[in-house]
């Protein structure tokens, strides 16, 4: 038997469902797809002239905070006949990355920070720069959604010259969505919800609260259903926001925290034997 025999699953996120519901079934579990998220990505009428300054010399450093933002930045260089002049480009800057999608997109491309942070948050990032000096170094930072306040404050407060690059942008999910998926959690027809970033827990917590359901969201997540966010940074979204219950697996990766929670299930009913 598996660990996810006759459990139902929400994912929320929007890539590698199809993957993620394939190993669910394997396990013999079933998924929902709630996404909580939308993500809209801009063109080279957007980012097209950022990424000419990096390729003309800009910048000393380039700040990457994403994966996602990574690859968007080269899809869009390809688009301009630019690919491989962005790739040289940063092959000469001095590169950070937070996150290990941001490290593995990097390494992927012969390109390698030296700065990352250590525990996958900005928080973490910014402790990395300890040993470098940024005053009045020119820096170009990718961000993406709404701007990292903590990020940029500490910019300005090392009196670096910076410039935010914005690949794409997270926006709300359907309200309908939103409104099914609390439905689910509130009468108890999910087992465990996955959370991969910090935007769907603000969107899923920020309309519960517009429901005044938030108390009742908080409840089942403690008794019923299990929050399983996906790494460290959306576990502590969670945890600012009233979640006490949940499953964080070690390795942040989908695929892994799927085995993780069938393990959990499976302990869980050896325990209760």
């Amino acid at each position: 038997m598996g660990g996810l025999d006759d459990k139902c699953i929400a994912l929320l996120g929007t890539r590698k469902v199809d993957e993620q519901m394939n190993i669910i079934k394997q396990l013999g579990g079933s998924a929902v797809h709630r996404p909580a998220q939308g993500t809209v990505f801009f063109d080279s009428s957007f980012i097209g002239s950022e990424i000419k300054e990096i390729i003309n010399g800009k910048f000393q450093w380039i700040i990457f905070t994403t994966g996602i933002g990574i690859d968007k930045l080269f899809e869009v260089a390809k688009e301009m006949d630019y690919e491989e002049n962005l790739q040289q480009a940063l092959s000469t800057m001095k590169i950070a990355v937070r996150g290990y999608k941001g490290a593995n997109s990097l390494k992927k491309r012969g390109l390698f920070p030296i700065v990352r942070d250590d525990d996958g948050s900005i928080a973490g990032l910014i402790r990395a720069f300890a040993s470098h000096n940024l005053k009045n170094q020119s820096v170009a930072v990718q961000l993406y959604g709404s701007p990292s306040i903590e990020l940029i404050n500490w910019l300005k407060e090392q009196q670096a010259n910076f410039q935010e690059i914005i690949p794409y942008q997270h926006i709300p999910p359907q309200k309908e969505i939103l409104e099914q998926l609390l439905n689910e959690i509130l009468t108890n027809q999910l087992d465990a919800v996955s959370f991969t970033s910090v935007q769907q827990v603000h969107y899923v917590l920020k309309y519960a609260k517009q429901r005044n359901l938030h108390f009742e969201l908080l409840s089942a997540l403690e008794e019923n259903v299990l929050a399983l966010p996906i790494g460290k940074v959306t576990g502590n979204a969670l945890k600012e926001q009233g979640v006490k219950r949940m499953l964080i697996p070690q390795d942040e990766r989908i695929g892994s925290a799927l085995m993780t929670l069938n393990k959990y299930f499976k302990e869980s009913v050896t325990r209760s034997n």
